[in-house]
């Protein structure tokens, strides 16, 4: 199941692997109206990112649905996988707190994997320094018995592992071609130029790393 808040946050890369091991993906425009679903009609959750903040719960009340259902699941270690505003949201599951950053993090950068995220499968064969796409001005704290898999330079919460299967991500790994050109419309022309020799990088590394949450989720 993906929950998609915008039109041009979607699954990206993600849906490419899925198909490639005959996984239907369910994908619900929660910025249309779709329902947030029961956790009993999910065998796995990934949730993407979006413009709005985990604590707007006044401006969009189904963010609350969305924490409820990913702390079930993240509970009940069933495979989940939040991109971004994503993961902000499952840090709030868990019980922690999200809140503006000091700057807002955009454009092409890297994120360094700490001593175990150097172990964890989720980054086998991706290196120790990854390159990735940021694009937030938010960050949260690390929830009790999660395990901080990779910081940045500006943000030291950018992934994190709770249980064996439930995973969060600040970060974007996920762009395919078709996602690149509808972020076009939303970047500054400074992050926009980056692009062409940058996009296919975090291309090549996110693959792997979409991969490997699929190979540990089943």
């Amino acid at each position: 199941m993906v929950l998609q808040h915008a039109a041009w946050e979607g699954p990206g890369l993600i849906g490419l692997e899925a198909e490639a091991r005959g996984l239907r993906l369910d994908v619900r425009r929660l910025d249309r109206g779709d329902r947030v679903p029961e956790a009993d009609d999910v065998d796995g959750l990934v949730v993407m990112g979006g413009p709005m903040g985990a604590y707007e719960d006044g401006k969009h009340p189904i963010l609350a649905s969305e924490c409820r259902l990913m702390g079930q699941l993240a509970r009940n270690d069933q495979p989940v996988l939040g991109v971004c505003l994503g993961s902000q949201l499952l840090a709030k599951a868990l019980g922690e707190s999200v809140f503006p950053g000091e700057t807002p993090e955009i454009g092409f950068g890297a994120v360094e994997l700490t001593a175990l995220g150097k172990h964890d499968p989720l980054f086998a064969q991706a290196g120790e320094i990854i390159p990735v796409f940021h694009w937030h001005g938010d960050t949260f704290s690390l929830p009790k018995d999660a395990v901080l898999l990779a910081s940045s330079v500006q943000y030291t919460q950018q992934a994190f592992r709770f249980g064996s299967c439930v995973y969060g991500l600040q970060f974007h790994v996920e762009a395919d071609s078709k996602t690149w050109l509808r972020w076009q419309k939303h970047l500054q022309k400074d992050v926009i130029e980056e692009f062409n020799p940058k996009q296919s990088l975090v291309e090549q590394i996110g693959r792997q790393v979409i991969a490997n949450f699929f190979d540990i989720a089943l």
